[in-house]
């Protein structure tokens, strides 16, 4: 059957000062009413239910996790006891998964990206769901048509369709963050995809990918897995987990097994939410490009964005440019033009002792 793993790890310092260690990107709203956790969970409904949901994440978040999202089964909540990246994590799930379904197909998505409309997701999840019984081995990626020539993601080359009528497509090949003469290359040649993270699998076919492509990581997993279900899991991943190497799915297998892998282009809207300039994409802009969120008065005001709450007016008069986010805590305002200095402000922020707004 078709099982969700969503992957809720990560820390989402560029959202400081709502994102914080405690509380990162995936357990914020976005858009809508929901958090981007609790629409992730959603969207897979109601092909997939709740009972054949699995969520990984960090020990630091297991609590927040379990709080905003009561219809997931406590046990398929699976808590890393530290950050190893997207090959380990899958491995775990999958493994977990095989324990309640043999036969599990895994459909892999972060927790903290917006996607819409719904349908069309589960449209192209099942699509990608008859590829692999078509062929079990089959690793299925989604690739996203680029609309603009992004340096900030990895792309997917294509390369023949998989049969003449199929809708899937063989990877050609690779790329990692390109510089922007390069991506611009690839928008025109119509061969390439963002590579948005998004995966669908056997359970099986990717543990045996690991075994083949890193081994390593499966010899820890085969460890751990006599553990699961039982009051051993938690001392055994606690011993393990931080032996597996820290590294991407695509490092691990995509990128060596290329006679597996194929991309479905992604017939619904992708965003991956990196930072506050996501804001006017999910929430327009007004005339004068103002993203307000929140209670906000912007007088002689250009180009910003401003979230808040509705306990909070946020005022504005002849400023531009500008990031403004208010929490009851910490309040930032940055040059939008540089927004990449949070991390460099939040760094700061630690040197001088000032851990508890972090």
């Amino acid at each position: 059957m078709l099982h969700a793993v969503i992957m809720a790890g990560g820390s989402g310092t560029r959202f400081w000062p709502q994102s914080r260690r405690q509380l990162p990107k995936q357990f914020l709203r976005m858009t809508g009413d929901q958090t981007l956790i609790q629409q992730a969970t959603g969207r897979c409904q109601p092909a997939i239910s709740p009972e054949r949901t699995w969520i990984v994440t960090g020990a630091a978040h297991a609590v927040e996790t379990a709080r905003q999202l009561p219809q997931v089964p406590s046990n398929q909540i699976l808590v890393e006891p530290c950050g190893r990246n997207t090959a380990p994590c899958i491995g775990l799930a999958a493994i977990a998964m095989l324990a309640a379904d043999p036969d599990a197909i895994m459909l892999v998505t972060p927790a903290d990206h917006v996607i819409s409309p719904n349908e069309k997701f589960q449209q192209a999840v099942q699509q990608a769901v008859e590829l692999i019984e078509q062929n079990p081995s089959t690793l299925v990626l989604f690739g996203i048509e680029p609309t603009y020539p992004s340096t900030g993601f990895g792309y997917i080359q294509r390369g023949e369709r998989l049969t003449a009528t199929s809708p899937a497509f063989h990877v050609k090949s690779f790329h990692e963050k390109p510089n922007l003469l390069t991506a611009a290359q690839f928008m025109a040649t119509s061969e390439y995809y963002w590579n948005c993270g998004i995966f669908v699998w056997r359970a099986q076919a990717i543990l045996d990918a690991l075994k083949e492509f890193a081994p390593e990581i499966a010899a820890c997993l085969e460890r751990i897995q006599p553990g699961i279900g039982s009051d051993e899991l938690h001392q055994l991943l606690e011993t393990e987990f931080p032996q597996m190497p820290s590294i991407s799915i695509d490092y691990a297998v995509l990128e060596k097994a290329a006679g597996q892998v194929c991309v479905l282009e992604a017939p619904f809207q992708w965003d991956d939410v990196g930072s506050w300039q996501a804001l006017p994409r999910l929430l327009g802009a007004d005339q004068n490009g103002n993203t307000l969120d929140g209670v906000a008065c912007a007088v002689d005001t250009k180009g910003c964005i401003v979230r808040t709450d509705n306990d909070h007016l946020i005022a504005t008069i002849g400023v531009s440019d500008l990031i403004i986010v208010h929490t009851p805590t910490a309040t930032l305002v940055a040059d939008k033009r540089d927004e990449n200095a949070i991390k460099i402000l939040l760094a700061e922020v630690e040197k001088r002792g000032l851990e508890r707004f972090l």
